[in-house]
């Protein structure tokens, strides 16, 4: 992704904004001026000291607290509130029946020294929203990580999981996939525990005395269906207001059947022991002193139950405003959660702090004399953990003022000590490289942009390291060269902004040396953990700050459009060689497990001694009809390189009132990607170049219609969201076309 400003042209620029970019620097210095590690550390200290899940009496009291700070500021602030479907646990238990019997422990005990940890009185137990509720006894079998490979690998060894409870470990993929794959396979409950290897004792001393999940720590979740859509099961595509019509729960396609309950590797060992069957393979074994076992016999048996309170339950999200001076009908939208599963210390006070230090920085700017010129929306969510409940409820309802008012949306969640990550719109990889040019790293004194350069770099030359590692590392190693963002899929806040209703987002955080990994949505994601493990002084939280805040200011005050479109149009050109390669391989591996069966290469090649199945065959693969996006993807990249070039030899000298229409024409063109008609199978999910896997959760999927079709044998679909892709390019582009008519005086 090249920047396409020639020098000379570049130089022009710089020479007609010179005193507005002075001006920039200069509030920008008194930004940071203002922005207090300590203050963070404090107000985290506050916001994490009770347990802080939706519908307790801290999360409120949160929301409640957070609206009289942005009042204090100088922000225009309400809260907006939502009815959502969020079940809380009446009765959870789970139990080893045979061999030996066992009973699960499901709770956390306090860790000495950590004394958040010890304010047990209103901890969720072990527990995972939106699991079917049951009681049920049945034979066990281990799955791995539970993704679709895993079960593929238990076929080849004759083993099923119709009618047992699957044991599987936490990594590799999305929560929610787990008990979804298990239950499709005819799996009448799911256990998830998280193994030492992954995040344990493998990986660092345990906490208290180092940064690793202790032996009774568990991760609490939800495994409603997201890849379906995020928010209140009950309302899709529906403000979740109190009026608002319902399904019914039973009808409901995100909620799953079969119950599911999270525990602790220290409870795990117990249930993993007792197996018998094959000895996994190799890349199936964790770090639990024990032989790993599949299972599957009637020697271990389990037994789960969980019962839930299926109420409606009341959120509280937090609106700040500050209305534009000079565009008001232009917002700059940026937010961060502020509920947890527990105290949720690192996820997601971390990130909520940084924010609540921008808007006090730009709350005293304000004071000093400066207005936006665009109007400025601080968003802190609730109900982020279960299901993205607060944003996205919100989203749809306010859908059609966004799209007519939305800029962009800024969003971060959890923050630590590391390097700069940012995903999002790849129209925007050019400002956020600026920014990242001009915001210091706490530890190193460099830019946070050039240590980020290195480590791409240095990781790309490990043995071992990814294509797309190493892809990466050739852009940054360019400094002509734009930093590389990666492709949104879901997880977090931007999702309803991005993938339902077309408003370019970015989503910014530190992170990779700090480690909160360990106690991820357990009640150990404390103050303490977080002040000693993750961001130690909180000199992240403060590069946050000034990261966000840059991208805030600058997108508030900027005469021109700050996108520039070649990034997006060679980024979507790598998507679809991607696309292209994957059918090919998809081909060739159809074509050789086809020779292979014919032969009965499989039987011959297992161990006679032990049980084993024939994989099942792959459907033959076609040619497909790529030529609509790949005619549509040339005319992107000619439109986005004519309007770059245009808007850097002619955007300065434009008249404010064609500079106003531009800034207009821009703003709404991410909506081009987001056809109604949305993605197969799940259109509440519209953006065709960016998406949740279905199979992957939090996982991107670019290009989602054509690369999930090909990958799920769906080969009519393959085709026609080519063409439909290619049409959304090409409304792209066309707008484009418009753009630069504007700047050449058309």
């Amino acid at each position: 992704m090249r920047r396409t400003l020639t020098a000379i042209a570049a130089l022009l620029v710089f020479a007609a904004a010179g005193p507005a970019l002075a001006q920039s620097s200069d509030l920008e210095k008194r930004f940071d001026a203002q922005i207090s590690p300590p203050e963070m550390s404090a107000w985290m200290k506050d916001l994490a000291s009770q347990p802080n899940h939706v519908g307790s009496a801290h999360d409120k009291a949160n929301a409640e607290a957070l609206l009289a700070k942005y009042r204090s500021w100088g922000w225009d602030a309400k809260i907006e509130t939502f009815s959502v479907l969020y079940p809380t646990p009446i009765t959870v238990g789970l139990e080893l029946i045979s061999p030996t019997p066992f009973k699960a422990t499901l709770t956390e005990a306090p860790i000495p020294g950590d004394e958040s940890s010890s304010r047990t009185a209103d901890q969720l137990p072990a527990y995972v929203a939106f699991q079917g509720d049951g009681d049920v006894t049945a034979p066990l079998v281990y799955v791995n990580y539970g993704m679709p490979a895993d079960y593929d690998a238990l076929e080849r060894m004759g083993v099923s999981v119709k009618g047992k409870i699957v044991i599987a470990r936490y990594g590799a993929g999305w929560r929610g996939l787990k008990p979804k794959l298990a239950q499709d396979h005819g799996a009448v409950g799911t256990i998830i525990y998280s193994d030492p290897r992954d995040d344990g004792y493998s990986t660092d001393d345990v906490y208290p005395k180092g940064a690793a999940r202790p032996a009774n720590g568990f991760q609490r979740g939800s495994v409603a269906q997201m890849p379906l859509y995020p928010g209140d099961p009950l309302t899709p595509g529906v403000g979740a207001t109190e009026k608002a019509k319902r399904l019914k729960r039973e009808n409901a396609p995100s909620l799953l059947k079969i119950p599911v309950l999270p525990i602790s590797y220290g409870d795990a060992q117990h249930f993993l022991a007792a197996l018998d069957g094959n000895v996994v393979p190799a890349a199936w074994r964790g770090s639990l002193p024990i032989t790993y076992h599949v299972g599957g016999s009637d020697a271990a048996k389990a037994h789960i139950v969980v019962k839930s309170d299926w109420s409606q339950k009341p959120i509280y999200n937090v609106v700040a405003t500050l209305k534009g001076s000079t565009w008001p009908d232009q917002w700059i939208l940026r937010g961060n959660h502020h509920d947890g599963w527990v105290f949720g210390a690192s996820d997601p006070l971390s990130g909520n702090v940084a924010m609540l230090a921008e808007a006090k920085a730009i709350g005293g700017l304000v004071a000093q004399g400066w207005k936006p010129k665009r109007t400025l929306v601080y968003l802190s969510w609730d109900a982020e953990e279960p299901l993205l409940l607060g944003s996205t409820e919100w989203v749809e309802t306010h859908a059609d003022e966004l799209k007519a008012k939305g800029l962009i949306y800024i969003n971060s969640d959890g923050n630590g000590r590391g390097f700069l990550d940012v995903g999002g719109s790849h129209a925007f990889e050019h400002l956020v490289t600026q920014v990242a040019d001009d915001v210091t790293d706490p530890q190193t004194g460099v830019s946070v942009a050039k240590r980020l350069r290195a480590s791409l770099q240095v990781g790309a030359s490990q043995t071992g390291a990814s294509e797309a590692l190493k892809a990466q590392a050739k852009v940054a190693a360019d400094p002509a060269k734009d930093l590389p963002i990666d492709a949104l899929g879901s997880g977090s806040d931007y999702s309803a902004f991005l993938q339902h209703v077309g408003l370019a987002s970015l989503n910014i955080g530190y992170g990779g040396e700090g480690s909160s990994g360990g106690v991820y949505h357990s009640a150990y994601d404390t103050w303490e953990h977080h002040s000693r493990f993750v961001d130690p002084g909180f000199a992240y939280a403060g590069a946050l700050a000034k990261t966000g805040g840059r991208l805030v200011l600058r997108l508030a005050d900027a005469d021109l459009p700050l996108q520039r479109y070649s990034n997006f149009a060679d980024t979507v050109a790598t998507y679809l060689d991607q696309v292209k390669k994957l059918a090919d391989t998809k081909r060739e591996t159809a074509d050789t497990q086809g020779r292979l069966l014919a032969a009965g290469a499989y039987k011959l090649a297992d161990d006679p001694t032990e049980t084993r199945g024939d994989p099942t065959p792959l459907k033959a693969v076609p040619h497909f009809n790529f030529a609509p996006l790949e005619d549509a993807v040339d005319h992107l990249k000619r439109s986005a390189k004519a309007y770059d070039s245009a808007l850097a030899a002619k955007g300065a000298a434009l008249s404010p009132d064609a500079k106003a229409r531009l800034s207009k024409l821009t703003q709404g063109i991410e909506q081009t990607l987001t056809p109604e008609v949305g993605l197969p199978g799940r259109p509440w999910y519209k953006n065709l170049v960016y998406a949740p896997g279905t199979f992957t959760g939090y996982g991107a999927k670019t290009l989602p219609g054509v690369r999930e079709a090909i990958e799920e044998e769906r080969w009519a679909d393959a085709d026609q969201y080519s063409a439909l892709t290619a049409q959304a390019l090409n409304d792209y582009a066309a707008e484009l076309d418009k753009a630069v008519k504007l700047i050449n005086g058309g």
